[in-house]
């Protein structure tokens, strides 16, 4: 068990990957707290990881508010008595959705509101800080621990209509960067996934939504590897527990040499594309597909 007597605090733990992250991190041994905005979804994280034989804490509690993560620390070490796995995986898109999703409205950058920025940049990097704050005394304490973050695949290449959070999630990627160089002195070690695909519809949808608790290729039903825009046509869908796995890598003594890492995740080669398409290697390649998985 790559997590046996830890204890893991997640932020964003009640849907998504941290809900999948909460589950799997309770498998392998960590005794698991599951911070959420949402306090119901929190509890509903703790019912699923506690009915599967797990040992979990929800605490309902704000990103965007140092003094409910200072409490929620408290508790946390108050209950299981140490701090090992600080996974800050709490973000948001914006606050109006992804444009042209799910009735997202595009707004043009030059009339996009102050404050629907500074929502996001409270969450995405303000609230990435805050965790990562109050996770470093008692890994100190401890004589070190892993912080995990997640970024996004967003912080290495552009996506349409989301410079806010494609400015926090490279915001992101730099603070785990400087925090590696400044706490490993703690034996403190920071790291980040940022996943491409692999990712819960709960995100682009209102925080009051069912949990989903499927992965958005998932959820759109039949899998078709070619018409997705993946270099790496496997036969199942990208999934939550795909990307929770490379949270596991990084939260477990499995990375214990590595810090300042900003790891893309469940990338099926994505970020290995260039723009120019090739005619025909799509259609070759597809023949070739159809007849190994024969």
């Amino acid at each position: 068990m790559r997590l046996k007597d830890k204890v893991a605090f997640i932020t964003g733990g009640g849907s998504g990957l941290g809900r999948e992250s909460a589950r799997l991190f309770a498998e392998e041994g960590a005794k698991v707290v599951v911070f959420d905005l949402q306090g119901g979804r929190a509890a509903e994280t703790e019912k699923i990881v506690r009915e599967e034989g797990g040992t979990v804490l929800a605490i309902e509690g704000d990103v965007t508010k140092e003094e409910d993560l200072e409490r929620a620390v408290a508790e946390t070490l108050s209950s299981f008595g140490r701090l090992d796995v600080m996974f800050a995986n709490a973000g948001m898109v914006s606050r109006g959705g992804v444009p042209g999703v799910l009735g997202g409205e595009h707004i043009p950058l030059e009339d996009y509101p102050l404050e629907d920025w500074n929502a996001v940049v409270n969450v995405n990097l303000t609230g990435v800080f805050l965790t990562c704050k109050h996770a470093i005394r008692p890994m100190r304490d401890n004589g070190g621990g892993s912080i995990v973050v997640t970024s996004s695949s967003a912080s290495f290449a552009a996506y349409p209509n989301i410079t806010p959070y494609t400015a926090t999630k490279a915001g992101v990627n730099g603070m785990v960067r400087n925090l590696s160089f400044d706490l490993g002195k703690y034996g403190i070690r920071v790291n980040a996934l940022a996943p491409a695909h692999g990712m819960s519809p709960n995100f682009l949808m209102p925080p009051d939504s069912a949990v989903v608790g499927k992965s958005y290729e998932e959820a759109a039903g039949d899998w078709d590897p070619f018409a997705k825009p993946m270099p790496l046509k496997l036969t199942r869908p990208p999934s939550l527990r795909d990307n929770a796995k490379v949270a596991l890598f990084l939260a477990s003594d499995d990375s214990a040499y590595m810090s300042g890492v900003c790891l893309p995740a469940t990338d099926g080669g994505t970020l290995a594309r260039v723009a120019i398409q090739f005619e025909g290697d799509v259609a070759r390649d597809h023949g070739a597909w159809r007849q190994d998985a024969d």
